[in-house]
């Protein structure tokens, strides 16, 4: 009798929690204590089906998800579980077929569009870019037929591999680890995982990065090649035709990814979104490749967890060309331009020149051989410094200047003015504090690339229209004020010359 009585309980037990409210408790609990990015990223398409002889047996999408969440949660939704059913002593995951239809509601009703602002104008991808052996193509179906489907790289460049690289001083640790990356069996761990190469415009980042790819994907391996962009419209078109997991699943199902420019990252949910695929591919041994124009450490729009793990690999900096790689890139550009123009004979004299000028990076060397090209194909005379110097004046720029923080000008201003660094960033209005922080945030404006609304973040979170009122302020005080003025450029050199 008393077993019969027992039984009839757990059934009820199990049918309660089925039903919806318990499961509804069970819900709650793991958004609590993992938060929304978590949960709707690995938890929203989890089911219970049914609690049979004390195991609790649930059911997901695709083979990635159950997977990633046997990996990672099974243990701790268990033992959420049993807290709201005595009865559960084991959980079982299966992938469901698209053509069951479950016995409870999904762990959380809303669609996964949920976990990111979609609101954003993206560019829609370049059509007809496609690739062939290897490569990773798009596609655009409903969840439950895109498990197997291809994804959607941004274009290669077939021009930019080993061979057509150019390697002086400045950029040969780079090039080693790229090789060393892409020459390595398939059957081997991943070293140097990821490799992060980061260097200012036109240093070659990109060539070097593609290059990887290219050659992956010659050696049939499954290569993504991504810009930040790119990667960014993913993940949208993904939420906006509810196949996020599919497409999560698919998008770490490959062999090598590499993304470049990941300094243009943005919106509240996609560097989470990154972190997650960055961490799966790693933890599977895939190897990651990524490219910026700063250092880890200077990623402000990614989390310290990133920015750690970016850290934790192989971070490469690809410096200034020396006087030496600079000849090289002439002497490649003005071969390349003599197999259209015959005639064109550039002096060794004027090569020099050239080398010696122009100091700041391959693109700027790029468009002197096509000035030089232009000149003297149009005038028709002989190439001389003289007339180098003439087609070249536009690109003669001084050396570049350093980069400044803007954690640094806080310090700075804090300093100068003996206010602390904390008080600028604080919400305190008394005229002592808020004339440093409006000259910190003009110096920022001016003296860095970042944005109003970023800028605004790093001052306490203040909206942009904030900065935009002192940035105004202090340009009118400054034209009036000397004092003001010789301070403020007093304290532009410090931070330029420091």
């Amino acid at each position: 009798m008393n077993s019969t009585r027992r039984a009839i309980e757990v059934e009820n037990e199990s049918s309660d929690l089925t039903g919806g409210s318990s499961w509804a408790r069970v819900c709650q609990r793991l958004r609590a204590e993992f938060g929304d990015d978590v949960y709707n990223s690995w938890f929203a398409r989890l089911e219970l089906d049914k609690i049979e002889a004390g195991v609790a047996y649930c059911s997901v999408p695709t083979k990635f998800l159950k997977s990633w969440i046997q990996s990672h949660y099974q243990e701790r939704i268990l033992s959420i579980l049993a807290a709201e059913h005595t009865g559960v002593g084991g959980l079982s995951i299966h992938v469901r077929t698209s053509s069951r239809r479950s016995i409870s509601p999904p762990l959380d009703q809303k669609q996964s569009s949920n976990t990111l602002n979609s609101s954003g104008a993206f560019s829609p991808p370049q059509a007809g870019h496609s690739y062939a052996k290897g490569s990773v193509t798009g596609s655009a179906a409903r969840e439950g037929q895109l498990s197997d489907a291809p994804l959607s790289g941004a274009p290669l460049d077939k021009r930019f591999c080993f061979d057509t690289f150019l390697v002086g001083d400045s950029n040969r640790l780079a090039h080693a680890a790229a090789l060393r990356i892409s020459n390595s069996p398939q059957s081997e761990p991943a070293v140097y995982n990821p490799l992060y190469i980061y260097a200012g415009v036109g240093m070659g980042k990109t060539h070097l990065v593609q290059a990887v790819a290219n050659q992956a994907i010659s050696g049939g391996q499954r290569t993504l090649y991504l810009t930040a962009e790119k990667f960014m419209y993913g993940f949208v078109s993904a939420l906006r035709a509810h196949n996020a997991i599919a497409y999560k699943e698919r998008l770490r199902s490959i062999d090598k990814l590499v993304i470049d420019d990941v300094q243009f990252l943005r919106g509240k949910s996609i560097p989470q979104e990154f972190c997650h695929t960055l961490n799966a591919l790693i933890d599977a041994g895939k190897q990651v490749v990524i490219a910026a124009d700063r250092p880890p450490s200077e990623l402000e729009s990614l989390d310290e967890r990133v920015r750690s793990r970016l850290s934790g690999g192989l971070c490469v900096e690809i410096g200034p060309f020396d006087e030496g790689l600079r000849m090289k890139v002439i002497e490649a550009r003005i071969a390349a331009a003599k197999a259209i123009q015959p005639n064109f004979d550039v002096p060794a004299v004027v090569i020099k020149y050239i080398a010696s000028a122009i100091q700041t990076n391959g693109r700027d060397l790029d468009g002197a051989v096509n000035r030089l090209l232009a000149h003297s194909t149009l005038a028709g005379a002989a190439l001389t410094i003289e007339m180098a110097e003439t087609a070249i004046r536009d690109l003669i720029k001084l050396r570049e200047p350093k980069r400044v923080k803007i954690e640094d000008i806080q310090k700075l201003v804090a300093s100068h003015y003996s206010v602390s660094r904390p008080d600028i960033l604080s919400s305190r209005r008394t005229a002592t504090v808020v004339r440093p922080r409006q000259i910190a945030m003009y110096l920022s404006k001016i003296l860095t690339l970042r944005s109003l609304p970023e800028i605004g973040r790093r001052f306490g979170g203040r909206d942009h229209t904030t900065v935009l009122h002192a940035v105004r302020k202090i340009e009118t005080l400054s034209k009036t004020d000397g004092a003001l003025s010789e301070e403020i450029e007093l304290l532009k050199r410090m931070l330029i010359e420091q």
